[in-house]
């Protein structure tokens, strides 16, 4: 009977935790269109909560932040970050993601405006969506540029964290200043030609896998927009963030972008990495945190935006 009772115990015990588990973490799987599909969590509040859209960084991106080779769920744990904090969130694998599934990929038919659009669709979506008060975007890497040009379709606020602050020519020229600065000119020279014509032919062999020809039209179609320009099209509450252990975006692309948004909220948060994790250590550690599946964003960044949210 003891030994009966004891197994009662713990099987109320387990389904008490299964039950708490999926009380608190609810995940709704939606597909906003044929090549978007993304994770939905609301957190069970007497009010509307906000939804936050997090839009992920360059390249196949998914809803959690990780691609081939690369798992960090930095995403995963900024939504999970902003549900304790009693903020819906819907994280999405970018087109690229689906399209890879699929075999349908044709790198020469990718458009900036595509993810652009997939972003606008995704706010359309849920500004019909009654459950919640108010909607914002954040913006990581890439995805911040992304965000600011979603953002001006009626979004209630906008986050970016570890947005370029220069247009994408600009940003790979600088950066080339620093690695290769023997390639500067015939960059910065093949960038004019593709801004003015469309078209880059000059380029040396060591850029190909910044101008070869199937990659042209998506890079040309990004150079249409400017970072400094988009921000100021925003009528709402604007955050920029930026960790000072970045190794991949710089402060300064924050600054440009403070500059250019006078009345934004500004936050450098100390020791996070371009992948949000709390580095204490130096590059090595930096860069293996790329690939560290359960360590968990800084605390401080979810802070920060729970409380630009909750204004």
């Amino acid at each position: 009977m003891s030994s009966m009772k004891n197994l009662l115990i713990i099987f109320l015990f387990l389904f008490g935790i299964a039950s708490a588990q999926n009380k608190k973490y609810n995940p709704e799987e939606i597909n906003i269109t044929p090549l978007i599909e993304g994770t939905l969590i609301v957190p069970q509040i007497d009010k509307k909560p906000a939804l936050a859209i997090i839009i992920g960084d360059s390249g196949p991106t998914d809803r959690n932040g990780n691609q081939q080779m690369m798992e960090n769920n930095s995403l995963k744990f900024l939504a999970e970050g902003l549900y304790a904090n009693n903020i819906a969130s819907f994280r999405y694998d970018k087109r690229l993601v689906k399209q890879m599934k699929l075999r349908s990929l044709n790198e020469k038919n990718i458009r900036f405006d595509h993810f652009n659009d997939d972003a606008v669709a995704i706010l359309e979506h849920f500004k019909k969506d009654g459950r919640f008060s108010k909607i914002y975007i954040i913006g990581h890497g890439q995805g911040s540029l992304v965000g600011m040009v979603a953002a001006q379709n009626g979004a209630d606020g906008f986050v970016s964290i570890a947005g370029a602050g220069q247009e994408i020519d600009d940003v790979i020229v600088a950066q080339l200043a620093e690695q290769a600065p023997g390639l500067v000119d015939n960059a910065r020279t093949s960038f004019d030609d593709l801004r003015a014509n469309g078209i880059a032919y000059n380029y040396s062999p060591r850029l190909a896998s910044i101008f070869r020809k199937e990659l042209q039209p998506f890079i040309f179609t990004w150079m249409q927009f400017d970072p400094q320009i988009e921000i100021t099209k925003l009528n709402i509450p604007v955050l920029i963030i930026n960790g000072d252990k970045d190794i991949q975006v710089q402060i300064s692309e924050a600054e440009l972008l403070k500059n250019a948004k006078p009345d934004s909220q500004y936050e450098i948060i100390e020791n996070m990495n371009h992948v949000l994790k709390e580095i204490e250590g130096n590059d090595l550690e930096n860069s293996k945190s790329y690939n560290i599946y359960n360590l968990p964003v800084a605390p401080k960044l979810i802070t920060v935006i729970s409380d630009f949210i909750k204004k």
